[in-house]
């Protein structure tokens, strides 16, 4: 395994993921430049309630700026992963956003037919598709965007759609400043984690090497419960690799009982993530450390990542950027392509297939 072999990496990475990953600040501009383009839903004051329909990398953003507006905007928010609609759903004062990159996914498409059955507010954030097909034949607002790639890559149009829009609709303060912020502390730490920074001096290289041969497992708190679960996903998706992501407080109340059994397995097959930031509530810092702490303990392999930056945003972003690095050399290092996701076409192509 030798993560400093550049050749072997544009060999591997047929499709150039790599160049995906170092573009993610400029296209965390882009989107959120772009949201301010775009034509504003009439919502008036009626919305008590967004439901934000999708899955996968176009769910990931949504998690994300949840998460990164909890303490400021006064409508609930629920990410809805399935097909349909919750219950409550129903009349003008709910926002239905279906977002979907391909804007053929049949779980969202399913939500999207519901939310016009039960005659929500109803808006759509897509490349295009059969979803944006539908919208523009009801006269549903449609947001989209350009973006060849993976859903799992485009995570920054998902996200700074998103936050642009609640910004223009003035349900949060305007984040611009955060926004630049969190782009030049991505820029600052891309210098330590691009692929000609060698292993010796590279974190998330470093990091790769002691994820090898190992089932993950990565935690975060508050704002980073979310991050931790987009490391999981790219893990799973760029590395091809077993991975799960844990939140606390919850993960104190259950997962921290299983550190006994099967001993051999927790003690030399499983590494252990710990996300943190400044932001951390005091208390889940406490929480995060003394987890590690028992981790270690009990003979479990255990390491703490660092969020960057001052703002909320950095603090997130710093950290994505880090995880998207580190799930792409692990993927070097299992000798796989980062982009191609055989397993979930098949399962897709059986779904298609099934009656």
């Amino acid at each position: 395994m030798n993560l400093d072999d550049l050749a072997y990496f544009q060999k591997l990475d047929t499709l150039n993921m790599l160049a995906e990953i170092d573009g993610l600040p400029d296209q965390l501009q882009q989107a959120w430049d772009l949201g301010f383009t775009l034509p504003l839903p009439a919502l008036g004051d009626e919305i008590r309630a967004i439901v934000i329909c999708g899955l996968g990398g176009s769910a990931i953003g949504a998690d994300l700026v949840s998460a990164s507006v909890l303490s400021q905007i006064g409508i609930p928010i629920s990410v809805h992963r399935d097909y349909d609609l919750p219950a409550f759903a129903r009349g003008k004062q709910t926002l239905v956003i279906c977002s979907s990159h391909s804007g053929n996914t049949e779980e969202t498409l399913s939500s999207f037919e519901s939310a016009l059955k039960n005659e929500c507010s109803l808006m759509v954030i897509s490349t295009g598709g059969e979803l944006a097909k539908r919208a523009g034949e009801k006269n549903i607002p449609v947001w989209k965007f350009r973006h060849s790639g993976q859903p799992r890559a485009a995570v920054g149009f998902s996200f700074g759609l998103l936050l642009s829009l609640f910004t223009r609709l003035n349900w949060i303060p305007n984040p611009a400043d955060d926004i630049a912020e969190a782009i030049l502390e991505m820029k600052k730490l891309q210098k330590q984690l691009i692929a000609v920074v060698p292993a010796a001096t590279n974190p998330a290289k470093r990091y790769a090497g002691q994820l090898m041969g190992r089932w993950v497992t990565v935690m975060g708190a508050g704002l980073l419960a979310p991050v931790a679960r987009r490391w999981k996903g790219q893990i799973n998706e760029v590395a091809k690799a077993g991975a799960n992501f844990e939140f606390l407080p919850e993960a104190n109340h259950n997962t921290l009982a299983g550190t006994v059994n099967p001993s051999e397995t927790l003690n030399l097959r499983t590494m252990s993530i710990f996300l943190r930031a400044p932001s951390d509530h005091p208390r889940n810092r406490l929480r995060l450390d003394f987890t590690r702490d028992i981790f270690l303990l009990e003979g479990m392999n255990a390491d703490a990542v660092d969020a960057q930056g001052v703002s909320l945003l950095a603090h997130l972003w710093t950290l994505i950027i880090f995880g998207d690095y580190t799930a792409y050399y692990l993927a070097m290092a299992y000798g796989v392509d980062p982009t191609p996701v055989e397993a979930l076409v098949r399962f897709k192509n059986s779904m298609a297939s099934a009656v």
